[in-house]
């Protein structure tokens, strides 16, 4: 029996970059893959939608080509070489892992992993099994699709956001059931793509735990592009008829509808993965692994990150989770990321929304941080009055600054318009700091940029702006 200080579970964004940490540390390690290198993100999530929504872009910039004095006549697309290219994309990335495997001498197993308390894993692949011994196990698991078990929703095709990036034809009408990051996505490129799109979100609003401000904002933008959204409601059940799927909504008030449609995407979430866990007796917060704070589950020896444990349920929140975790392991706490030292929740995690335009946010929500008993204010800077905005045609959004009254520290920033996904670090930078507006206020921003709107926003909070006041 092969023997390794650290065997993981789940070849993910929380799994394989632990991985490599914990051979750069010097462990010998193993790693399950129970599917392909790259788990979710990489082959069914992150990577292929941002591809997908990179291919919606380019048809959005041509027909709004004439707003800068150029005329496209004519031009077409074709979606099966949309998810051709996406594939390729996969495949590439998915080489680039097995490459850094081989270069940190990593055993990789390709087989479904089941987890024994003494920490024995017996892979199960088409080969046979096998059964290793460690000295430490970290599950890294991840999510499915959760599929509410609706009535009627066996008698229709629907799609999952595993299955929806490998369509082969595009929708003429889409009903996507969840208002939130992966349903908005979604609904960005089959609505580049010509697709009726319509939402059905059970809360009051999208995008229902980010901040007001901008989930207002992007139904609005969203709206002008032709997605209609029905929130307050929710779907109770799916009938056939004829090709076409017939979907029964029901709103807050009672009132009933039916929507009928060549095309479902269910999309209120992902739960846990807990395949090859099921002998363990590790303890649970609801359907989540409960964890301490350095990701320990209540086994000894057996570890928990990313989508397992619930939280953010981001790709870069899973791999933040299984460096700390090896750092742990490793008797390194403190010596590496701020946030080594920290629970999984006190972590100082981005969140993206890669919708058209996109939302970037940090930190607390201007709600979260009164009811954590801050003294808060804030301030709000449009987008529309930006240098660089205006001459790029970019001008939706907002920059909103959310701090502590007093002494200025910096609780949260929320970015909405064009490429804030890669401005939000910025403001991220500013928090894993605990930077103040001041400092803000005293950073030099190059002109001219969509970024320069964050030290207005600074400026602004300290009534001392210049182009805003």
């Amino acid at each position: 029996m092969k023997s390794y200080n650290l065997a993981i579970i789940g070849a993910g964004p929380g799994g394989y970059v632990a991985t490599i940490r914990a051979a750069k540390e010097g462990l010998r390690v193993a790693l399950v893959s129970g599917g392909d290198l790259g788990g979710t993100c990489l082959n069914r999530g992150c990577i292929p939608s941002k591809t997908m929504l990179k291919h919606a872009e380019v048809i959005e910039e041509i027909k709004g080509a004439k707003t800068y004095g150029i005329t496209v006549n004519d031009f077409s697309f074709s979606i099966k070489d949309m998810v051709s290219r996406k594939t390729k994309v996969v495949k590439t990335l998915q080489n680039g892992i097995k490459s850094l495997m081989k270069q940190n001498k990593i055993d990789v197993f390709d087989g479904m992993g089941t987890v024994k308390e003494d920490k024995t894993v017996t892979i199960a692949s088409a080969s046979g099994s096998e059964t290793i011994q460690a000295d430490n196990v970290m599950l890294a698991n991840g999510s499915k699709p959760l599929v509410p078990g609706l009535p009627g929703i066996d008698e229709i095709d629907y799609y999952t956001s595993d299955t929806i990036f490998d369509i082969e034809e595009v929708p003429g009408h889409l009903v996507i059931m969840g208002g939130g990051v992966i349903g908005l996505e979604i609904a960005c490129i089959f609505n580049s793509l010509d697709t009726e799109v319509e939402i059905v979100e059970m809360a009051d609003r999208i995008l229902p735990t980010e901040d007001p401000d901008a989930s207002d904002y992007l139904k609005r933008e969203l709206s002008k592009k032709g997605i209609t959204f029905h929130t307050s409601a929710k779907i109770t059940g799916f009938r056939k008829s004829g090709a076409n799927a017939a979907v029964e909504v029901e709103a807050a008030d009672g009132g009933k509808n039916t929507i009928e449609t060549d095309s479902v995407l269910v999309a209120v979430g992902r739960q846990p993965n807990l395949t090859g866990i099921e002998d363990l007796d590790v303890a649970f917060d609801g359907k989540f692994v409960k964890v301490n704070q350095n990701l320990q589950t209540s086994v000894p020896g057996i570890y928990a990150v990313g989508d397992l444990i619930g939280g953010f349920q981001l790709a870069h929140a899973a791999s933040d989770e299984g460096i700390r975790a090896v750092t742990h392991m490793a008797g390194k706490d403190g010596k590496g990321s701020k946030a080594a030292a920290g629970s999984p929740a006190e972590s100082i995690i981005p969140r993206c929304v890669y919708t058209f335009p996109e939302i970037a946010s940090v930190g607390m929500t201007e709600a979260q941080a009164k009811e954590k008993g801050y003294r808060v204010k804030t301030k709000r800077v449009d987008i529309a009055a930006n240098g660089k905005a205006i001459a790029a045609g970019e001008k939706s959004g907002f920059m909103k600054l959310i701090a502590e009254e007093k002494y200025g520290e910096v609780l949260g920033v929320v970015m909405v318009g064009a490429h804030v996904t890669e401005m939000i670090s910025q403001a991220t930078s500013y928090m894993h700091l605990e930077g103040t507006v001041d400092e803000i206020d005293s950073m030099v921003f190059p002109h001219p940029t969509i970024s320069e709107s964050m030290g207005e926003a600074g400026s602004a909070w300290l009534e001392k702006g210049i182009h805003y006041s």
